[in-house]
C-alpha cells in the first residue's frame, strides 16, 4: 500500500497560509485540492514504473505526490522560488520514502534549455493556463526524450490542441502540436477541484510522440508557413503566403507544386501539407 498522503483542501490552504501565498493570475496559479482528480490524471497518463516524469508548475505538490506513487522519479520545474523551495519539504512530510526521487528545478518552463538526468520520458502537468501552449511547444521541441504527455489546460485550449483540419477551432496550436505528437482529448475537469476556482473549465490532453513529417524544410520554415496561413484566417493560401513567397503568383506556383489548391485556406490542411508547402517554398 502506498505511503503517500495526498493534499486535500485543508492541507493546501494550510500550506498556502504558512507561505503567505496569494495565488496570482499572472502566473496562472490555480491549485488542485481534490485527491481524486490527481489520481485520475495519473491514471490517464498511463505511466510505467520506469517513467521519469517532467512536471511543470507543481505548485504546492498536489499532483507531484500522486506522480511519485506511479513512476521512477519526478523532475519538477517551478518558476516561483518560494514554492520551489517548499516542495521537497512537502514531499518529505507527506511521502517520506519518495524524497530521493524528486528533483526540483527553479526556472521558467518557457525558457528552460536543459534538465538534470535522468532524461524525462513523460510530461504530466497542470499547466499554467496563461502560458500553456508556449510551454508545451517549447518542451516538445527542447526535450526530445519525452515520449508521452498528459496535460491539463483550459478547456478551450484543449479543444484547439486536439482539433482536426476543418474544425472551427483548428489553428496554429493544433498544427504545431501535431508536428511533434498525436494529440487527443482525454476528458474534462470541472472548476470546483481548484483553489481558487478559475473562471473557465479545464480539459485533459493526451500526447504520444511521433516522428515529424518528412521534409527538407526546417521546423522553423514549416512553422513560418503555418503562422502566415492563419494570420488572416479567412483568406486563401495564395493571399496569406504571398509575403513569404514574395508574390501571390509565386505563392500559387509553390502551392500547386506542393499539391495544394491556391484557393484553399489554412484551416483545411494537415501538418504534412504545411511541410510540403515549406519544402517547395525553400527548394
Amino acid at each position: 500500500m502506498s505511503e503517500a498522503r495526498l493534499l486535500g483542501p485543508v492541507e493546501v490552504r494550510a500550506l498556502a497560509g504558512e507561505l503567505g501565498l496569494r495565488p496570482t493570475k499572472q502566473r496562472g496559479q490555480n491549485f488542485v485540492i481534490d485527491p481524486n482528480t490527481v489520481r485520475r490524471i495519473v491514471r490517464s497518463a498511463d505511466l510505467s514504473p520506469d517513467d521519469v516524469v517532467l512536471e511543470v508548475g507543481p505548485g504546492l505538490g498536489s499532483l507531484t505526490l500522486a506522480l511519485l506513487d506511479a513512476c521512477a522519479s519526478v523532475t519538477a520545474v517551478e518558476i516561483d522560488g518560494v514554492l520551489a523551495a517548499r516542495l521537497p519539504q512537502t514531499i518529505a512530510e507527506f511521502y517520506p520514502s519518495a524524497s530521493g526521487r524528486l528533483r526540483v528545478v527553479e526556472a521558467d518552463a518557457k525558457r528552460v534549455e536543459s534538465l538534470p538526468d535522468p532524461a524525462p520520458t513523460a510530461l504530466v502537468a497542470n499547466l499554467p493556463y496563461n502560458v500553456s501552449v508556449p510551454v508545451l511547444l517549447h518542451l516538445l521541441a527542447t526535450v526530445p526524450s519525452l515520449n508521452s504527455g498528459l496535460v491539463m489546460v483550459q478547456a478551450e485550449v484543449a479543444n484547439r490542441l486536439a482539433a482536426d483540419p476543418g474544425s472551427k477551432v483548428y489553428g496554429v496550436p493544433s498544427v504545431k502540436a501535431a508536428w511533434y505528437a498525436d494529440v487527443r482529448r482525454a476528458g474534462a475537469v470541472g472548476r470546483h477541484v481548484f483553489w481558487p476556482a478559475p473562471n473557465v473549465d479545464s480539459g485533459l490532453v493526451s500526447l504520444t510522440r511521433r516522428q515529424p513529417p518528412v521534409t527538407s524544410a526546417t521546423r522553423a520554415q514549416v512553422f513560418a508557413v503555418i503562422d502566415a496561413a492563419f494570420a488572416q484566417r479567412r483568406k486563401t493560401l495564395r493571399s496569406t503566403l504571398a509575403g513569404l513567397a514574395r508574390s501571390a503568383d509565386r505563392a500559387e506556383t509553390v502551392l500547386r507544386a506542393a499539391g495544394v489548391s491556391p484557393s484553399t485556406r489554412g484551416e483545411s490542411l494537415d501538418v504534412h501539407q504545411f511541410a510540403a508547402i515549406a519544402q517547395e517554398l525553400h527548394s
